[in-house]
């Protein structure tokens, strides 16, 4: 964490350009449940930070729906951030079934994604798998 203009920053920057999701994509290890897929590669350039992209297609609804997927997953992660390990390119993509599903389903699928993946620390609290 950081302070930039006053304001506390954790250490997540965001993947934007098409190149990078393409390189995720190609070269990454992907593993999906009902509502997600996951890709995930380590990352040479920042090491002591992840990259996080998120992609939701039309298919999954409306700008309106995909607007509050993509809301949900951002603050899934959030939550879980600090429990995340450092230094990977991580790529979420949103299923169709994604459209209808609360906060604790795509919560608790985020983290047993990110779980199967090996890059949730040990230490995590047993919160989100009771919910």
């Amino acid at each position: 964490m950081f302070f930039e203009r006053g304001i506390l920053v954790k250490c997540t920057k965001s993947i934007k350009k098409n190149s990078q999701f393409g390189f995720v994509y190609n070269k990454g290890k992907s593993i999906a449940n009902k509502y997600l897929v996951v890709y995930v590669i380590k990352n040479r350039k920042y090491i002591d930070t992840n990259c996080l992209g998120i992609t939701v297609s039309k298919k999954v609804g409306k700008s309106v729906v995909r607007s509050r997927v993509t809301r949900l997953i951002k603050e899934s992660y959030r939550l879980m951030e600090d429990d995340i390990l450092k230094g990977y390119d991580i790529v979420i993509l949103a299923r169709v079934s994604a459209n209808m599903a609360s906060f604790n389903e795509i919560n608790r699928s985020v983290y047993s994604l990110l779980k199967k993946q090996g890059l949730i620390k040990s230490a995590l609290t047993k919160n989100i798998e009771t919910n």
